[in-house]
């Protein structure tokens, strides 16, 4: 996988994963090769060397048909998770047994091949894998010395151990390197809907709270421009004063960088209110806040403010922003007719006060809406602030 330097997106994170090596999978072709180290007892069989040489060679037939049985459904994932594969491997054992004791010599080798399918079989059962190469490795070595070759005893008996251990280690590590290479995966679009969620919930603050501006003051230029036509060309070049802010706004949303400020909100609020023929009082007091706190409540402001002019008909809106020592509480109400921002709140998505209080509460806050009294509507949001952001703020 290539580096990168300096940030990273979501998309960044996929596109990572597409350029990954690809993991090449474990199959029965893996375990193909293995059964050639019993090629001495095939020759010894075509040349008559063993006793009753029908009886070897159906053996012989057998436990390569086991073998290949036993790690086939071992390796297949459904089945593993049955007792079926313990039956061919059982079966392969007694298969086993029978040909070591009764030809000895080269026929131990298939002790190994019988540990490497139990490894298989037996790779998610520790306790299990460690009694059956134990026995194995027992079994081996007292059968090489029944048949007089002790000098081969201690190889044949590590070597049948270390089979299916390796085995079992081989197809666990494997497993777990795919599992993490799904669950990066997982991690990194999880992070692309994260961030598409981001830009959608900033694309319709920002959005709906300029829509509304330029609604109000076209409306305002509409209404001047019989009877006062300079106050409607100053209207018009609000609205153009705006639209150029948001195409700025737009672009530094999209770039991730967009932080925004209290105090812009708080005076574009009254500016939007004002245009809105809605009488505005505003109130702030405390500390300097972290921009970080700033920012979130500057998008509170936004659309508290947007919900008054659209849906409110108040004819007055108070906001106010008090400062504590651990806490900074934003509070806006209105005379109007109670309702808040219910149809954003319902939208998909995750918009509207929906989406702000989500933001909130990922920060440690909190964000309350309802009617106020017989009329009105009141938003209340809080947010921690932390001393040390807030000392560098200062």
């Amino acid at each position: 996988m290539r580096g990168r330097k300096g940030g990273s997106s979501a998309g960044d994170g996929t596109a990572d994963i597409e350029e990954m090596t690809p993991l090449t999978p474990v199959t029965v072709r893996t375990f193909l090769p293995w059964p050639s180290i019993l090629i001495a007892d095939v020759v010894a069989l075509c040349q008559g060397k063993v006793p009753l040489p029908w009886l070897g060679g159906a053996g012989l037939v057998a436990f390569l048909g086991l073998y290949f049985l036993t790690v086939t459904w071992g390796l297949d994932e459904e089945r593993l998770h049955t007792r079926q594969p313990m039956l061919p491997l059982a079966g392969l054992a007694a298969v086993t047994y029978g040909l070591g004791v009764g030809y000895g010599g080269d026929w131990l080798l298939c002790f190994p091949l019988l540990s490497l399918a139990a490894g298989v079989v037996l790779r998610r059962r520790r306790r299990q894998l460690a009694l059956v190469l134990g026995l194995l490795g027992t079994s081996v070595g007292m059968l090489s010395n029944l048949h007089d070759t002790p000098q081969d005893s201690v190889t044949i008996a590590w070597g049948t151990g270390l089979s299916g251990l390796v085995a079992a280690s081989v197809l666990n590590l494997v497993e777990t390197v795919a599992t993490l290479r799904a669950t990066r995966e997982q991690l990194a679009h999880a992070a692309v809907e994260r961030e598409r969620l981001r830009f959608s919930r900033d694309l319709h603050d920002l959005l709906g709270h300029t829509m509304s501006v330029i609604v109000v003051k076209a409306e305002a230029v509409r209404r001047l421009a019989p009877r006062n036509l300079d106050a409607a060309l100053g209207q018009a070049a609000d609205i153009e004063a705006v639209g150029r802010q948001a195409l700025t706004e737009i672009r530094e949303a999209v770039t991730g960088y967009r932080e925004g400020s209290l105090t812009t909100e708080l005076e574009r609020s009254r500016s939007l209110l004002d245009a809105s023929g809605i009488a505005v009082d505003i109130r702030q007091s405390g500390p300097p806040l972290p921009p970080q706190t700033a920012a979130l409540l500057g998008w509170v402001v936004r659309e508290g403010v947007t919900n008054v002019v659209r849906h409110s008909g108040a004819e007055r809106c108070v906001i106010e922003v008090r400062g504590l020592t651990d806490r900074v509480h934003l509070e806006i109400t209105d005379d109007g007719r109670g309702v808040g921002s219910e149809p954003e709140a319902d939208a998909p998505g995750g918009t509207g006060l929906k989406g702000l209080a989500e933001r909130l509460a990922a920060a440690g806050g909190s964000l309350t809406s309802g009617p106020d009294g017989r009329r009105g509507f009141r938003l209340v949001a809080e947010l921690p602030v932390d001393d040390e952001e807030e000392g560098r703020a200062a």
